[in-house]
C-alpha cells in the first residue's frame, strides 16, 4: 500500500523522531511511504483561537497536497481531529462547498496512526520488542473527537517484552491543549500535575501517547521533577525491535 505521510507540524520541528518511526514502522510492514513536500500546518492553531480566516488558506492547501492519495496517516490524533472535524466547517462558512466536499473525501481517507494499523491494515501485533515498563495516556482528541478507543492498548499489549500498566484516570486531560496552556497556565500546571502523580503512581519506566503534544506537556513536568520516567510516542516504541 502506498500511504501519504501527514508530518504535522510539532512532529517536524520538535519532535522527528515520532514521524521518522511512523515511517520505519509502515515500511517495515512492507508498505511504500511518501511525504508529500507541499504541506504545511493543518490550521488547527488558528481554528482553536478564532482566527478561521486565516485557516481557509491552509485548508485549501492541505485538501491539494493530500487528495492525490487514497490513504493519509499521521502520528498525531489532535491534527487528524482537526482534518475531520475542522476543515469542511471552515469551508462551508467561507461559502465554498466545493472545498468542504474535498475537505470531507480527504478527511475520509486520513487515519491516525492506530487506526490505520488496525482499521485498514488489519494488523495489532506489529513485530515490536521494547522491554519496558509502559503506561498509556489517552490523549483527548485521539479520546473524544477519533474515539480510538483500546486500538493503541491492543497494539501495546502485542509488544514483545513490555509490561503494560494502567494508568489511575487515564480519561483525564493532561493540561495541555495547545494555547490554553499559555492562558490559563495556572489551571493547565495543575491540571499536568495530577496527570504526572497518576503516571509516577504507575511505577512505568515510560509514559506513552499518539501525540507528542502532550507529551512534550507531561514529559517537560516529569524532567523538572527528574522523575526518571521518559516520554515516548506511540510510533517509537511500534517500530523498536531486538535488532535496533
Amino acid at each position: 500500500m502506498r500511504i501519504a505521510l501527514f508530518v504535522t507540524c510539532l512532529a517536524d520541528t520538535m519532535f522527528p523522531e515520532a514521524a521518522k518511526a511512523t515511517v520505519r514502522l509502515l515500511e517495515r510492514l512492507g508498505h511504500e511511504v511518501v511525504f508529500p513536500e507541499g504541506q504545511t500546518c493543518c490550521g488547527q492553531m488558528h481554528v482553536n483561537t478564532g482566527y478561521l480566516d486565516e485557516a481557509l488558506p491552509l485548508v485549501r492547501r492541505h485538501v491539494r497536497t493530500f487528495d492525490p492519495y487514497d490513504v493519509v496517516v499521521a502520528p498525531s490524533g489532535s491534527c487528524v481531529g482537526s482534518v475531520r472535524h475542522q476543515h469542511a466547517m471552515v469551508a462551508r462558512r467561507a461559502g465554498d462547498e466545493r472545498l468542504a466536499s474535498q475537505a470531507e473525501a480527504v478527511s475520509a481517507r486520513t487515519y491516525e496512526l492506530s487506526e490505520l494499523l488496525t482499521d485498514v491494515l488489519g494488523i495489532e501485533d506489529v513485530g515490536a520488542y521494547y522491554p519496558h515498563r509502559v503506561t498509556y495516556h489517552p490523549t483527548c482528541h485521539s479520546l473524544r473527537m477519533l474515539r480510538v478507543g483500546d486500538r493503541p492498548l491492543r497494539l501495546l499489549r502485542r509488544v514483545r517484552g513490555l509490561t503494560l500498566v494502567e494508568l489511575p484516570a487515564a480519561e483525564q486531560c493532561c493540561g495541555f491543549g495547545g494555547t490554553f496552556a499559555v492562558k490559563n497556565a495556572d489551571t493547565s500546571t495543575a491540571m499536568m500535575a495530577d496527570k504526572m502523580r497518576h503516571v509516577l503512581a504507575t511505577g512505568a519506566d515510560v509514559c506513552t501517547a499518539g501525540d507528542v503534544s502532550c507529551l512534550m506537556h507531561i514529559g517537560g513536568g516529569l524532567s523538572r521533577l527528574r522523575a526518571g520516567v521518559s516520554t515516548v510516542h506511540l510510533a517509537e516504541i511500534l517500530a523498536s525491535t531486538e535488532a535496533s
